[in-house]
């Protein structure tokens, strides 16, 4: 495998090859294509949504070159001396382009004097100075910066946007992935971008066709098979076997809150082929042919105990697991209170 990191070998490069972020390309192009770009934006969005990435592609597009694009780190350089020589750099000409581009990465990092010195860099900019500022803690930003720039929410990856990459750039490394295997990945990246291709660089490191059991036990995720063990004993109420199943599986390493992720998603698919049959294409696309068999299959009679009440216990489940002193505890108390026929 190439040694580049994956994020940094497939970061888009333009408008087009943005991914789930149309709201924000719209309005980009236009202002590019008029001619009149903002003095200063403000991208805010989770880590790993593409800020930085969206920041180059619009220095590109406004014809700035790379002599005359400055990336800083402001958690790195975040005192106010740091603003102030930022502030005499601006007053500069460009090298060679018709703007000077400021990238500021992590900007909440700013000391509150630092902060006062940047507004006044914003609050007077020369004509070819243009600024964006990155966080991922807009609340942290004064409220006197953002409403000096044009402030954009990144939106995080939905799973489908980020299933999709993975196979994309699986297929342009010559490496082979089962859906259900791109699923896992996709979830575990979290909604990042980078962090969902560096799971996969991590995946690719050990061989180009990885097996779903390989890829599960490289990503430290529960193997697809002991998930479906826990549903089937849910469909069957037998509170034994599904608690039995998910220790095991807890025992040899894989986290619980993982775990639960992937059984909401396989519920999830069992109910949809149930409601709405229509989608079953979009679901095999998912989980494979061989998941199929066993969700169509719960999702007929066999799986009546599985509904839509014992998706949402599963959804509270999540939400209690970052409360209880053991995150085992939430899942256990779950499935006792199911197979006695109570809600949680």
């Amino acid at each position: 495998m190439n040694p580049v990191a994956l994020y940094r070998k497939y970061r888009p490069a333009d408008f087009g090859a943005v991914r789930g972020q149309e709201n924000v390309v719209s309005v980009l192009k236009a202002s590019v294509a008029a001619g009149k770009p903002a003095h200063a934006y403000l991208f805010a969005g989770g880590r790993g949504t593409g800020k930085t990435s969206m920041a180059r592609i619009l220095a590109r597009a406004l014809g700035v070159s790379e002599k005359d694009i400055y990336e800083i780190d402001a958690a790195s350089n975040r005192q106010v001396e740091a603003a102030r020589e930022l502030r005499e750099g601006v007053a500069t000409s460009p090298f060679e382009s018709k703007y000077k581009f400021y990238i500021l990465d992590e900007v909440h990092m700013l000391t509150k004097e630092a902060f006062n010195t940047l507004l006044k860099t914003l609050e007077e900019p020369p004509p070819h100075a243009l600024f964006v500022l990155a966080t991922t803690e807009l609340d942290r930003v004064p409220d006197t910066i953002q409403s000096r720039c044009q402030v954009f929410q990144f939106k995080k990856p939905t799973q489908d946007i980020l299933r999709t990459l993975v196979l994309d750039v699986a297929k342009a490394e010559g490496a082979t992935l089962s859906p259900a295997s791109a699923e896992l990945i996709a979830l575990m990246g979290d909604g990042s971008f980078r962090d969902t291709l560096g799971m996969l660089q991590k995946v690719l490191a050990a061989g180009t066709q990885p097996s779903e059991e390989e890829v599960a036990r490289t990503v430290g995720a529960p193997r697809g098979a002991a998930v479906a063990e826990f549903v089937a004993a849910l469909a069957r109420t037998d509170a034994a076997a599904a608690i039995g199943a998910f220790h095991k599986t807890i025992d040899a390493g894989a986290d619980a809150k993982t775990f639960v992720l992937l059984l909401v998603a396989r519920m999830r698919a069992v109910l949809l082929l149930r409601y709405a049959p229509e989608m079953k294409e979009k679901i095999a696309e998912q989980f494979g042919s061989d998941a199929m068999t066993e969700l169509s299959r719960l999702a007929g009679k066999e799986g009546a105990a599985l509904n839509a009440a014992m998706l949402a216990a599963f959804i509270g489940v999540l939400l209690e697991m970052n409360r209880a002193p053991l995150p085992q505890i939430p899942v256990e108390l779950a499935v006792m209170r199911l197979c006695e026929g109570r809600m949680v």
